[in-house]
């Protein structure tokens, strides 16, 4: 039996951190990771997803070159084993940089293997028993793989083998409207395959405003994708070398095919009960508002916890732990003000309430909209589809929420994240002087254009 100060279970993007700071205060800690150090993000999420959409969006702008009056002679052309290398190597790069961090940290000891408690102060790995008077659970989450009629008949991707592929599809049906399926729904129509969205549910993008979830659902199209929703009795089966999806009325031959219907906590191995640790039904682990379970001296950070589902919100987890731990600071999840973002192109950027949120609030709102088309900058670029949406408190002067749909929609909302997390209200922020010609350079006017709901 060896003992820490502290054991980290889970190589994430909150636990690695969380480590390390604790390693420069001195102290004695083991860091267990079943597989790859980096967690979902540098894996198998944000970094290949998002170099794959950067390789996506390279051929469509050369599609597009004539438009601005550039001539590409011949067909653009894919080479997906250069697409996919690319994505690896920035993954290898990050992954790599880690390992290189920790090797050279005294006090930290990296093991892989796969971590079970066997009491509230220890945990079992490769045979050996660890014990530590606080313990750290950062496990993330994984593909849900619905039980859907033929789909144990099939071989079916997920966004954790996709980005595998070296070879381009002939026709992809992506099984799930969310933030995970559009992403590749668009890169791989991109790319040049034929591609269906199937979305059980009324529209796309579904925690959305109905204008901005029609909004995702027109661009899509306009890129040749199927976009299939309401789709009750979905059902695969082999055809040939490919699978048949039926969603309905819809019957769609398909060479692969997607499941991209959400996520769940890697909780269910980890021998919780052994130490008590109390889960929701779904799996999460339950945390109280400073990241701690029901067990003294167990937190749970990241996914796991189902107090956010973004890389961002995952290291937010550790440097509340830390500032509260290490740092004698009171830092709640509580205060965290949600925002995010959806990677199709243009892409969605979102903080705060949607207005659907805020009108079930019981509060006076004001709300403004602005198409992309009445942006400078969109229509020096060619790009102008989306639009802009900012929804206030018609009394406390507020900004509630936001969505920007639109060309750099990622980056601009974050002047009105920064705006919100400041407690910045409108009439304050409005008389702020961008810089021209910008996209950002809209958001004073969209709040001075705020009206009364």
């Amino acid at each position: 039996m060896k003992s820490f100060d502290a054991i980290v279970i889970g190589a994430g993007q909150a636990g690695p951190f969380l480590a390390a700071r604790m390693v420069e205060k001195g102290m004695k800690v083991a860091l267990i990771e079943r597989k790859f150090l980096g967690g979902t993000c540098v894996n198998a999420g944000c970094m290949p997803t998002k170099t794959l959409v950067a390789s996506a969006r390279a051929a469509h702008v050369a599609r597009s070159g004539a438009a601005y009056g550039v001539k590409i002679p011949g067909e653009i052309g894919i080479d997906m084993k250069v697409v996919r290398a690319r994505a690896e190597t920035v993954t290898m790069n990050a992954r790599n940089g880690l390992i290189g961090w920790f090797a050279g940290m005294d006090g930290m000891r990296v093991i892989y293997g796969h971590a079970r408690f066997e009491g509230p102060r220890s945990v079992r790995v490769n045979g050996e028993t660890l014990t530590a008077p606080r313990i750290f659970l950062n496990v993330g989450a994984r593909p849900i793989i619905p039980e859907l009629p033929g789909i144990a008949d099939i071989d079916y991707l997920t966004s954790t083998s996709i980005i595998q592929l070296d070879m381009l599809p002939r026709h992809l049906a992506v099984i799930g409207g969310s933030y995970i399926g559009l992403e590749f729904a668009q890169m791989y129509r991109r790319f040049g395959a034929e591609v269906s969205v199937i979305e059980h549910g009324p529209k796309l993008a579904s925690r959305e405003d109905e204008d901005i979830s029609d909004a995702i659902a027109e661009i899509l199209r306009s890129e040749g994708i199927g976009v299939h929703t309401d789709a009750d009795n979905i059902v695969f089966a082999k055809n040939g070398g490919g699978v048949s999806v039926t969603a309905g009325a819809a019957k769609i031959d398909a060479s692969h095919v997607l499941i991209a219907t959400g996520r769940k906590p890697n909780t269910d191995d980890l021998g919780l009960d052994a130490a008590g640790v109390a889960t929701d039904k779904r799996g999460y682990i339950t945390v109280d508002d400073r990241l701690a379970t029901n067990v003294e001296g167990i937190f749970a950070l990241g996914d796991c916890n189902g107090r956010g589902a973004f890389t961002h919100t995952s290291y937010n987890d550790f440097e509340i732990a830390a500032a509260n731990l290490l740092d004698g600071d009171d830092r709640k999840v509580s205060s965290r003000i949600p925002a995010y973002a959806l990677y199709i192109d243009p892409p969605l950027g979102r903080v705060g309430m949607t207005e659907k949120q805020a009108r079930e609030s019981g509060r006076r709102i004001m709300v403004s909209t602005r198409p992309m088309s009445r942006v400078g900058r969109a229509n020096e670029r060619g790009e102008t589809k989306g639009f802009m949406k900012v929804v206030a408190d018609a009394d406390s002067k507020e900004i509630l929420g936001a969505a920007i749909l639109g060309i750099e929609g990622d980056e601009v909302i974050h002047g009105l994240i920064d705006a919100m997390n400041a407690g910045t209200t409108y009439p304050t922020l409005k008389w702020s002087v961008p810089i021209h010609p910008t996209v950002s350079e809209l958001i004073p006017t969209l709040l001075g254009d705020l009206k009364p709901v």
